[in-house]
Formats: C-alpha cells, sequence, structure tokens
C-alpha cells in the first residue's frame, strides 16, 4: 500500500480527514523548505503538498504567483524541489509528500527520469495542472512503473462523463477545486461542494480533497465535514509573505505558517467530533 492510500485508510478508520498544506519549493528561502515540511507536520499535516516553481503558474492567484516567482529568483528547479524531499526523507519516511506542478519542466527532464529520480528520493505522487486525463497515459505509465500515484483535478464546471475519465486514470486521490477561477478567490459554498464530492464518488472509490477557499479553521471545519482532505496553500503562503513584509526574518515566516496550519488542524479535528 502506498503511503498516501496509507495514510487516507488510517485517517478514515480513525473518523479523521487528511490535513494537506501546500507550499511552494524554495518560499520564502531554498535553505528553510525542508525545515518548514517538517514544522508542517509537526502541526498537524498528514499529507504535504510541495509546489515546484514555475514561470507562468497559469492556475494560481497573485499569492502564490507571487511565490512561484520568489523561488524561481532563487533558482529553484524541478530537481531542486526532488532534493528537498531527498532532504525531507533523512528524517521522516513516512509522511505522504506529493509534487504539484505543470507539464513543461517535468517534460524537460523526461517522464521516465522524472519518476525515477522523484521515486528514488521519496515523492510519493504527482500533479500537473495542464496534462489533462486525455494525454496522460505516457506520464502514468511511467509513474506507474515507478509505484507512484498521478492526482488529478476536478473542477466545479467539470461534466459528469469526464470526471469518469478523470477517475479512471487517477490514483492517491481525487482533488477537488472547489471554486470557479485561482487559487485564493471567491466564496466557498459548501453546500455545492459536499454535491460535487457526492457525484464524484459515484464514480470513483478513491478519496477526495477539496482546495481553494480553505483559509481559516472555519472554513477548513466545513469543507472537513465532507471531504476525505482538506488542502490549505494561499493561506500560509500569505501568512509567511505578511510576516516577511512586516521586517520578520524566516523564522517568523515560518512561525506565521505553522501557527495557522495549527488553527487549521484544530478545525479539521472538530469536524470529526
Amino acid at each position: 500500500m502506498s503511503r498516501i492510500a496509507g495514510c487516507f485508510t488510517r485517517l478514515a478508520e480513525a473518523g479523521q480527514t487528511a490535513l494537506i498544506p501546500y507550499v511552494v519549493a524554495g518560499d520564502p528561502g531554498p535553505e528553510v523548505t525542508v525545515e518548514l515540511m517538517h514544522r508542517l507536520v509537526a502541526e498537524g499535516a498528514d499529507i504535504l503538498e510541495l509546489g515546484v516553481p514555475f514561470s507562468d503558474p497559469m492556475s494560481e492567484g497573485p499569492v502564490i504567483q507571487l511565490a512561484h516567482e520568489r523561488a524561481l529568483a532563487h533558482g529553484v528547479s524541478l530537481r531542486d524541489a526532488i532534493g528537498m524531499v531527498r532532504r525531507f526523507r533523512e528524517q521522516d519516511d513516512s509522511t505522504p509528500v506529493l509534487l504539484m506542478g505543470y507539464a513543461n519542466p517535468v517534460e524537460h527532464m523526461g517522464y521516465a527520469a522524472f519518476a525515477d529520480a522523484a521515486s528514488a528520493a521519496g515523492v510519493d505522487a504527482l500533479l500537473t495542472v495542464d496534462i489533462p486525463p486525455e494525454e496522460a497515459e505516457p506520464v502514468n505509465r511511467e509513474l506507474q512503473r515507478a509505484g507512484m500515484d498521478n492526482i488529478f483535478l476536478v473542477a466545479p464546471t467539470t461534466p459528469t462523463e469526464r470526471i469518469a475519465r478523470i477517475a479512471e486514470r487517477a490514483s492517491g486521490f481525487l482533488y477537488y477545486v472547489s471554486l470557479k477561477g485561482v487559487t485564493g478567490a471567491g466564496h466557498l459554498d459548501t453546500a455545492e461542494v459536499a454535491e460535487r464530492i457526492a457525484l464524484m464518488r459515484q464514480h470513483s472509490s478513491l478519496p477526495v480533497a477539496v482546495g481553494f477557499g480553505i483559509k481559516d479553521a472555519a472554513t477548513a471545519r466545513a469543507v472537513a465535514a465532507v471531504a476525505d482532505g482538506v488542502v490549505v496553500g494561499s493561506a500560509l503562503i500569505q501568512a509567511m509573505a505578511t510576516a516577511l513584509e512586516q521586517g520578520g526574518d524566516h523564522a517568523a515566516a515560518m512561525d506565521a505558517a505553522t501557527g495557522l496550519l495549527a488553527e487549521i488542524r484544530r478545525g479539521v479535528s472538530a469536524a470529526a467530533s
């Protein structure tokens, strides 16, 4: 059983929902990413989503776009992100880690080379925003060979027949984008989220994690009541950016992110009580 499948199984047996924080590799600085990953786990993260810096992160809102820009200014690449996971694994061999990014860096590296390097480093899954399920067979083949999952996005506008096609190709879990538009924008409608999750479960037995629009304990608790996983990204990255803007150092930025995650963890856990 993969780390991701094992994690969701254990949490389901305990009546809990997975908390999945997203941060960008190299933000606020490449020297602190691995420490930040460990600190997020210490504050209750069940799965880590590590963003691979990219020059045109088209699905992201301004908060995460700026994080990508900061990471790129430090020269952080896909290989660097894989290396960060390798260093993380020196102390943590149990927390699942997925890489989230865009097709270009993975294609440039080569699907087979990526799968080999990522698997060897301890990466559990890949999520690429811009490889649709109809074009995913080449990368899926290499990921499966290396024992890695391929995570797919499902949007509020995804037709039912397309959900079925995505479910056929996905593994690990399904990632439901709860809002139309980019990350960090809009109002979260939890009733609509619940309806869409119910529809997805008609086509797949995979766990469903929900991201976009989760920013505090209240929104996390509402989503955790209907989903198998809660993803939070923009709020954590904004907390770090604000700390830096106010004159804080990297330690202060990490404190801001982990403090917010601890609050969100309490909200997620409260949904089970």
